[in-house]
């Protein structure tokens, strides 16, 4: 029989074989079980390292109120799904609540990337889960080491973790595959341009849902959201709109679409909304749900994790759909066309899209200094001609921050939309526009911004700016640059025309066509 000891003083106990005559186990199956016992486990929701692996689930229950046997049961987790789970706890740093609220349906840990280790060598990843559930008390069970039995039971649990180890090599391996294949994929229609022409549109859907997968997670990590939440032009917007407008939201059952960490759905909740239903597809819906229940708003506010368009609401109709789905440009990221799926599947008659109305505007602007750096630079490159690269730098559109200082002209609106009438089709235009201009300088860009008004119904209006002559945010403005600086004299208008359009090849980036006169330049924002 073996012994525990307190060798820590915490509660924690090392096992420490017993010796006698009569033991019949070798020294070799003797160093197996204390190098097993004893190998320290980080626990996976603080930093404790405790010295075995009941160690850390008696920890487990005790400190962080989870019990790990009862979520392996609950879902009924296999090899891989244990796993899984395991690997996702460390990776995401979820919280112990966050796994004890997961529905029975698809489990966030379910992708393939999940079964690399995320600690080379974790005692948890070598634990069998079968034997887990089928212990009442995995933290006070003892085993007898002198026994065929438990000798057998050893090598039986030795082979179920080398064919574990394995199959998972083997997952891994398919997975790399796939992904190796997918590279291929993506690099012959990045050659072949007349692909989405060739009337095989099986690996082009195919490449676009793995895209818009790269889209989500890019919205799963808490940096862009820290961005976004301390934007200060943005986020008390959508606050102020809500809360000085409580008579919008009164009783009011409210969608939010791409809910991300759930400010908008809580500020709708305290506005006075009945019932709040928030949708995301990417991992931060589940730091969402901690967050609402955080702020005792889990009564009102229900999160569903999916794409708007595959999920199904637990209600036939909302009164309003609130969402931030702007990008660069207002249009980048296609994050609208979301909305505008929402708003003809769920929206009363006589409900309400917010924000209502946007429009975008262009500006001209002439930065001498900037053009150098970004064009002209490649005119002479310590003595050389690297002019050609002129080709690949200039039709990619900037987005940062412009100096008003630079501003050489009078803004225009090129283009208004109402979210509650657009329809998908309108998001593609082309527009004539005209500059007056306000300065005689040579003009080196023109530069794109957006205006968004929450108006429809509210007796308090609220609207914001992002263009380059009001407090910057976290959109900036979009610059096309021009390769060769355009004269423009004080007093004169500068006109042109715009084509903005999706990029047949991701349809999530933008495609925009200036001709200003004689000169045609397509710029591509992704």
């Amino acid at each position: 029989m073996a012994e525990y000891t307190d060798a820590h003083g915490d509660g924690t106990a090392e096992r420490m074989p017993e010796l006698s005559d009569e033991e019949d186990m070798d020294d070799e199956e003797q160093w197996q079980w204390t190098e097993e016992d004893s190998q320290p486990v980080t626990c996976l929701f603080c930093d404790r390292l405790l010295n075995c692996v009941p160690a850390v689930l008696q920890h487990c229950t005790a400190e962080h109120q989870l019990d790990l046997v009862n979520v392996v049961r609950k879902h009924r987790l296999d090899d891989y799904g244990y796993i899984k789970m395991i690997n996702f706890i460390r990776s995401t740093r979820c919280s112990p609540s966050c796994l004890m609220g997961l529905p029975d349906g698809p489990l966030p840990w379910e992708g393939e990337k999940f079964l690399r280790p995320v600690l080379q060598d974790d005692p948890l990843l070598q634990t069998d889960p079968e034997e887990l559930c089928s212990r009442d008390d995995p933290c006070s069970s003892t085993r007898s080491s002198s026994t065929p039995e438990s000798r057998d039971a050893l090598l039986r649990r030795a082979q179920t973790a080398e064919e574990r180890a394995r199959s998972s090599e083997e997952a891994l391996a398919r997975a790399m595959e796939d992904l190796h294949k997918l590279k291929l994929l993506a690099q012959g229609l990045v050659l072949n341009a007349d692909t989405s022409k060739s009337g095989n549109l099986g690996p082009v859907a195919e490449l676009r849902e793995d895209e818009d997968e790269a889209y989500f997670s890019s919205y799963g990590h808490h940096g862009i959201h820290e961005e976004m939440l301390k934007d200060k032009v943005r986020t008390e917007s959508y606050r102020d709109f809500m809360y000085s407008n409580p008579e919008v939201f009164r009783d009011k059952v409210v969608l939010d679409v791409g809910c991300g960490t759930g400010i908008l759905s809580m500020f709708a909740a305290k506005a006075g909304a009945k019932k709040v239903i928030a949708v995301d597809q990417s991992e931060i819906i589940y730091q969402a749900m901690d967050i609402v229940r955080s702020n005792h708003l889990e009564d009102i506010v229900t999160l569903i994790k999916g794409r708007i368009e595959d999920i199904k609401l637990p209600v036939e109709k909302v009164d309003i759909i609130i969402s931030e789905w702007m990008g660069y440009f207002l249009l980048f990221e296609s994050m609208l066309d979301s909305v505008l799926h929402a708003k003809d599947l769920y929206l009363v008659d006589g409900g309400s899209v917010y924000p209502d109305l946007c429009n975008i505007s262009l500006v001209a602007v002439g930065d001498a200094q900037k053009h150098q750096e970004r064009i002209a630079f490649w005119d002479d490159v310590y003595g050389f001609n690297m002019a050609c690269m002129k080709k690949a730098v200039v039709p990619e559109a900037v987005v940062e921050v412009v100096n008003k200082d630079t501003l050489i002209s009078e803004p225009t609106v090129i283009q208004t939309f109402d979210c509650n009438t657009v329809c998908l089709s309108e998001l593609e235009f082309t527009t004539d526009f005209c500059l007056k201009m306000i300065a005689t300088t040579d003009c080196t860009a023109i530069v794109g911004y957006f205006d968004i008004f929450f108006d429809k119904g509210c007796s308090n209006k609220v609207k914001f700016s992002t263009g380059p002559q009001v407090t910057k945010t976290h959109w900036k403005q979009t610059v096309f640059l021009l390769e060769k600086p355009l004269f423009v004299q004080a007093g004169e208008e500068l006109r042109g025309r715009i084509t903005v359009r999706k990029n047949k090849k991701d349809p999530r980036s933008l495609v925009v066509t200036l001709d200003l006169g004689d000169r045609k330049q397509t710029y591509c924002l992704q």
